[in-house]
């Protein structure tokens, strides 16, 4: 099949896209209706060591904005996921799974409590405002629904500290780990989350207002030539050794929360009334089919996961895997997917079978990878 990506206006540019292209990038994906940058010039491998050590900037305004505002919009979010949010507070961000009445998975948003009655839902490839806005319809809520003009840049690796530092002053360094707080950039008010899709810490800046998004952009990426700045994006290999999950290849709303590793964010003692509780409740009392776990597997580096690979414990198939790639540090293929119930042992011996018919010999991981 021809690798290619063919524009037109029902894919949504970004307000970094423009300064993207200059920066060389190399392909794009599509989530959200817009366009999400996937390689520049290095390698797959240049790219993670690179993220490892020193900072990148990645345009991920494909993370879109789904605001919930009005005198029942805590009632309403509560209502999407199964995670107990009564304590929540002002300045939290959230992991917080959507479920349907199946209990299936809707999407894995970060939930930012801006006050008690407005909310961000930052979003995984789905269409969760139309989700939200059918529910409000029907339950007869008091909320008014939009997306915002709200586009993240994402700030990541070990030097993210001292770069949005050098930029928006040494308060930014108290922001603690999945909290935002407020600074000004030109004249506005502006989010900053320390929150972001790799585990080499870093920074989400969530610019409300396209028009300042290649002045957004040139500030720090001026302020980050110091520091080894490149822009980049989310790295197949750090996602993966690092256990992050992606919505639409680990989880669709074929799955549930409990069988994808999220039970620590279901309330499950009924004291919380939210879509699908029932279904996963009952789940829970019968234990799930499925779960997912992390496959460490032989050399020769393994080609892109386009289609589900088989995974098998002697000659039974006992689950797939839904991403994978080489790892340069750990010196293996690293791959991620559900596994049956009666097979969940770290160290369990496997095989995974790629496409052209190859066998690698392997054995399960729990995740993130060591």
């Amino acid at each position: 099949m021809a690798d290619g990506l063919n524009m037109s206006r029902r894919i949504r540019r970004t307000p970094y896209t423009d300064r993207v292209e200059i920066a060389g990038v190399k392909g794009f994906s599509v989530v959200n209706h817009m366009l999400l940058p996937k390689a520049y010039s290095r390698s797959v491998e240049e790219d993670y060591w690179h993220l490892r050590e020193h900072v990148q900037v990645w345009d991920v305004s494909c993370q879109r904005q789904v605001q919930i505002q009005g005198k029942d919009a805590a009632e309403l979010v509560q209502l999407m996921t199964p995670r107990n949010l009564t304590n929540a507070i002002v300045g939290n961000c959230l992991y917080v799974p959507l479920t349907d009445v199946a209990g299936g998975l809707i999407n894995d948003p970060v939930l930012l409590k801006l006050s008690d009655d407005k909310y961000w839902l930052s979003i995984a490839d789905s269409d969760v405002l139309l989700w939200a806005e059918g529910l409000a319809l029907g339950k007869g809520l008091n909320v008014q629904l939009s997306e915002p003009d709200v586009s993240p840049l994402a700030i990541q690796g070990p030097k993210a500290d001292d770069l949005m530092a050098s930029i928006f002053g040494e308060s930014i360094r108290k922001i603690g780990f999945f909290e935002f707080s407020w600074v000004f950039f030109k004249g506005t008010r502006q989010l900053i989350a320390r929150s972001g899709y790799s585990r080499q810490g870093g920074f989400e800046i969530y610019l409300e207002g396209a028009h300042l998004g290649g002045e957004l952009w040139d500030t720090v990426l001026e302020a980050g030539q110091q520091y080894n700045i490149a822009p980049g994006c989310p790295n197949l290999i750090e996602r993966i050794e690092g256990g992050l999950l992606s919505y639409g290849n680990e989880m669709t709303r074929a799955n549930n929360p409990l069988e994808i590793g999220l039970e620590k964010y279901c309330s499950l003692d009924g004291t919380v009334n939210y879509i699908g509780r029932k279904a996963i409740e009952n789940i829970a009392q019968k234990g799930p089919k499925r779960k997912i776990y992390g496959v460490l597997f032989d050399s020769p580096a393994c080609p892109t996961c386009s289609k589900p690979w088989v995974v098998k414990h002697g000659e039974v198939a006992v689950g797939q895997i839904t991403s994978a790639v080489f790892s340069p540090r750990l010196e293996k293929n690293v791959g991620v997917g559900l596994v049956e119930k009666g097979y969940w042992t770290a160290g369990l011996e496997v095989s995974v079978t790629l496409p052209d018919g190859q066998i690698h010999r392997g054995q399960l991981s729990n995740l993130p990878f060591a």
